[in-house]
Parts: structure tokens; C-alpha cells; sequence
């Protein structure tokens, strides 16, 4: 095994392997036995949870791994789509297994929208803020993405209701919307990882400048050796010479098995949070919650590992490349989870509701709008972050109402 090899396959990264693929094999085991009313859901909920949170910190490392490789975009697309990808795909199953499941693609998008652009922004935010204070983004980028995100949720949540039958786009709808969400999102990543590359890298000058001044004392009180490494990465002379292209080619084995080994360890955090949301309907009947929480729970926990890695960045100043996992995550998510769901409601014959409750598109418009007057200022700051907090805490109670 060479030294490359052995740098990767850790005995930590053998240990959460072994602990996510082998808990969800135990509930696959389980089987009937977790058919509800089952024996203290919360207490199992609870333990896979554990399981979930361990494989988690796997993927972060791994993810951080390829970040310093790749540099931004590139790194932070490669976590970003392995966990939309594989939500994709278990949308997928549902809709291809039996029952109705005619709402679960809005529902899905709609609690994962809420959560990246309001809890997981908003607490990288104020991290952020208050560490650092005030922190400059690369606003053309973010404008890109704040675009994307606009057009395809008027798409996804509002247009069905106007134009569509019962919330549900009309047949001879579907094949348009597919096309033009599945080009604008294709147009997009040919651009952010070609010609707009620079669009999406760090602007800080905390972030950007030479080593020897970066180590000079700053008001911000960014960590030196944070500011050091990042930005060497940002100005690395080898890296803009060579291109993603050589990158690869020069680093293929190890950015090969760190990718990997990255989707294998996502793949348990998806199938657990898939597999145990019975547990979790069960436990909060119980407690008398509302179905709708179990959902929102469930996008929590698929998206932790990005949530993570999303907070550390905010941690170490890095607020261009919380953008690029966020907003990142949000174009993702609806661009690839609308033309999936309505090709295969095409073909299924199956209704796809889309269009969302009044409540629910007066908080996302809410959250759009507090997002492009977020952005749209030079340096984005901790009070910023409390909005967006505070719009989430909202969208919480609706839920309970």
C-alpha cells in the first residue's frame, strides 16, 4: 500500500465506514421490528444520530482535503453535488415506490431551501461577524447564484400555481420546464468552472494578500497560520499556471480516492436519515409535533456534513466559500430535483405538486429578497446572519401553526 494510500485510508476513516455501512445494515436487519408503534423511537433516533454525526466529520475532512487540492469552486462543487446527488436519488426511490407521494419533491426542496438560506447563512454569518466583523465576498459570484436561485424557485414554487392544474404543471408544461432547468443549471456550471472560475474564489484582503503581510497584526484578529494557509492556496503561482486540468492530472490518485471515499461515507448519512424518519414520525406523534417537522429534521441531517463545513469556513473568514457550499447547495437542489421528479411523474403517470402554500411563498420571497440585500453590499456582517436566523425561527412557527 503506498504512502498516498495510507494517508487517506486512516483507521479513523476505516472506523466510520465500518460504523454507518454496518448501522444501516442493523436497520435493515431490524426490518419489521421497527414497523411502528416501535419501543422508545427517540432513544434509536437518537443513537443513529450519533452514527450520522461521526460519518459527518468523515465526509468535512475529506471535503477540506479536496477544497485545499482543487481550490474553490471546483472543491467545494464536489461536496456539494455528492449530497444533492444522492438526495436526488432517494427522492427518486420514493416517487418510484408505492403509494401517493405526489408533494414530496416540494416538501423536500422547500424545508432544504429554508434551511441553507436561513439557518445554515444565517449562523455562518454571525459566526463570521463576530469573530471576524465585517467580511468582503465576491459579490459577482453570489449575484450569480442569487439569480439561478431566483428564477428556478419562481419555477419550482410559484409559477405551478398560476399556469398549472390543482398546483401541478399541465403535460405539455413539464417538457419545457425540464428543458430550460436543466440547460440554465448546465449553462451555469460550464461557466462556473470555466471562463467565471475567479468569480467564486475569496476577495477578502485578509484572505488574498502575500503571506508576510497576512502575518502582520489585523483587527479582525483572523488566525495567522488560517490566513497564511488560505492564502497561499488563493495565490498559489503553481496552481494558476497549471489549471484544474493539471491539478488533476499531477494529483489524480489521491483526489480520486479522496472522492471516493467521500461518497461512501455520505451515502450511510443519506440512507439513515431516509431509513429513520418512521422512527422519527412515530416519536413525534407521540410528543404531539407536527408531521411537517420530521421532514425539516431530516434535511438537517442530510446536509450536516455541508453545514459543517459551511460553519468552519465562516470560522476561518472564508465568507466567499460559505457562498459557494450554499448558494451552491440551493441552485443544486432545484435544478436538479425539478426536471428529476417531473420526468419521472412524466413517465410514472404520476401528479407532482409543486406549488406551495401561500405562507410558505411569502417566507421565501422574504428570504430572496433578504438575501440579494444581503449580498449586494461590499461586506456582509454578523447582523446580517441574525436576520436570516430570525426568518427561520419565523418559518419554525409555521410549521406549528
Amino acid at each position: 500500500m503506498s504512502a498516498t494510500v495510507r494517508s487517506i485510508l486512516t483507521p479513523t476513516a476505516i472506523v466510520r465506514l465500518v460504523l454507518g455501512w454496518g448501522a444501516f445494515a442493523a436497520l435493515l436487519a431490524a426490518g419489521p421490528l421497527l414497523a411502528p408503534p416501535v419501543p422508545a423511537p427517540l432513544l434509536i433516533t437518537a443513537l443513529i444520530v450519533a452514527v450520522i454525526l461521526i460519518c459527518a466529520f468523515g465526509v468535512v475532512h475529506e471535503a477540506e482535503h479536496l477544497a485545499r487540492r482543487l481550490g474553490d469552486p471546483y472543491g467545494s462543487l464536489v461536496l456539494t453535488l455528492s449530497i444533492v446527488l444522492i438526495e436526488v436519488v432517494l427522492i427518486t426511490a420514493v416517487l418510484l415506490g408505492p403509494g401517493e407521494h405526489a408533494t414530496i419533491a416540494r416538501d423536500s426542496v422547500m424545508a432544504v431551501s429554508m434551511i441553507i438560506l436561513n439557518a445554515v447563512i444565517g449562523l455562518c454569518l454571525l459566526v463570521a461577524g463576530l469573530r471576524h466583523g465585517s467580511l468582503a465576498h465576491n459579490r459577482t459570484g453570489t449575484s450569480t447564484y442569487l439569480s439561478l436561485i431566483i428564477v428556478l424557485a419562481a419555477i419550482a414554487f410559484a409559477l405551478p400555481a398560476l399556469i398549472g392544474t390543482n398546483g401541478s404543471y399541465q403535460a405539455w408544461q413539464e417538457i419545457p420546464i425540464v428543458i430550460v432547468t436543466i440547460g440554465i443549471y448546465a449553462f451555469f456550471l460550464f461557466r462556473q468552472m470555466g471562463a467565471q472560475a475567479d468569480d467564486f474564489r475569496e476577495v477578502d484582503p485578509r484572505l488574498t494578500r502575500p503571506p508576510a503581510e497576512a502575518a502582520a497584526p489585523s483587527p479582525s484578529n483572523i488566525d495567522v497560520t488560517v490566513a497564511n494557509a488560505t492564502s497561499t492556496e488563493a495565490a498559489d503561482p503553481d496552481r494558476e499556471r497549471q489549471g484544474i486540468v493539471e491539478v488533476i492530472r499531477t494529483h489524480r490518485v489521491e483526489i480520486a480516492l479522496r472522492l471516493v471515499l467521500l461518497v461512501v461515507t455520505v451515502i450511510p448519512i443519506v440512507l439513515l436519515s431516509h431509513d429513520m424518519a418512521t422512527l422519527l414520525d412515530d416519536g413525534l406523534s407521540r410528543l404531539g409535533a407536527p408531521v411537517a417537522l420530521s421532514g425539516i429534521v431530516i434535511a438537517l441531517i442530510v446536509f450536516l456534513p455541508e453545514t459543517i463545513t459551511s460553519v468552519r469556513a465562516a470560522w476561518q473568514g472564508e465568507i466567499q466559500r460559505v457562498s459557494n457550499l450554499c448558494h451552491g447547495a440551493q441552485v443544486s437542489t432545484v435544478g436538479l430535483t425539478i426536471p428529476t421528479v417531473l420526468v419521472i411523474g412524466s413517465l410514472t403517470d404520476q401528479q407532482i405538486v409543486l406549488a406551495e402554500s401561500p405562507a410558505n411563498l411569502l417566507l421565501f420571497a422574504v428570504t430572496l429578497l433578504l438575501s440579494v440585500t444581503t449580498f449586494a453590499a461590499k461586506k456582509v456582517t454578523a447582523v446580517h446572519g441574525a436576520a436570516h436566523l430570525v426568518v427561520f425561527v419565523i418559518f419554525g412557527i409555521t410549521v406549528f401553526s
